[in-house]
């Protein structure tokens, strides 16, 4: 069960305002403002997971499942099973009509919760994934500490952010994100217009506070090793994934 309001950050309570505002038609909306990048982006992540979710029978956590995009992506690609982990009911709503409808209802179980308190015994799951969480989040060092530890040892997990583009690409991405985003927003709807104004300054302020390395770091000191980044599309988006330490 959720934490009352009162419990509840007021950085949390953005967040489940945020999505309960866009959930309905999120997954169109996504890939037209990623100009079909988000769902390239998703593919790239799960295909990290091939030595721990390509055998039959491996689980695994999709933490802010959404609308159930990488978790559907995981179940069509894997023999595995996923356990689909969100906070809003209203992002996990669009999950369950998006997993019926791909038949895979079956294999992919939803649970409403939140990240810090994650519903998973300790090394329970053979894979974990999480996507654009951490802006999210009070304590990432926290959180990834408490997702590391629902990974068995050697068990992989991997995680897809935004991220802000380095040199030539930093002009054009400001532009956008200040710019294009704050009017293609307006045009989808309300929920959306408030979100495009707020995702540029919301990726590069994480960015400001806590650097590449800095997260690196914090995945070694959740218990994490062989961690590897891979930016995409110009440093717009961030694939970060390693293994489970023995």
């Amino acid at each position: 069960m959720l934490p009352a309001v009162s419990a509840v950050s007021e950085r949390k309570r953005h967040a489940r305002s945020l999505f309960a505002g866009i959930a309905a038609d999120y997954d169109r909306w996504a890939q037209v403002l990623s100009f079909g990048q988000d769902r390239r982006w998703h593919d790239v992540m799960v295909e990290t997971l091939a030595p721990a979710a390509g055998r039959e029978g491996a689980v695994v956590a999709d933490v802010a499942t959404g609308t159930g995009a990488v978790a559907i992506a995981l179940a069509r690609r894997y023999p595995c099973r996923v356990v689909g982990v969100d906070q809003s009911p209203d992002m996990l709503a669009g999950a369950r009509a998006r997993i019926d409808a791909a038949g895979l209802g079956g294999r992919i179980e939803l649970v409403e919760a939140d990240a810090e308190r994650l519903p998973l015994e300790p090394a329970s799951v053979d894979a974990l994934t999480h996507t654009y969480l951490l802006r999210y989040v009070d304590d990432p060092a926290a959180v990834l500490r408490t997702l590391a530890g629902a990974v068995r040892p050697g068990g992989i997990m991997a995680s897809l952010e935004f991220g802000v583009p380095r040199g030539a690409g930093l002009h054009a991405w400001r532009l956008y994100t200040r710019v294009g985003l704050p009017l293609a927003g307006a045009a989808a709807g309300p929920g959306w217009l408030h979100t495009g104004r707020f995702l540029g300054p919301s990726i590069e302020g994480f960015w400001e506070r806590h650097p590449l390395d800095s997260v690196l770091g914090m995945w070694a000191d959740a218990g994490m090793e062989r961690i590897r980044a891979r930016r995409l599309s110009i440093g717009g988006g961030i694939v970060i994934w390693g293994v489970r330490a023995a």
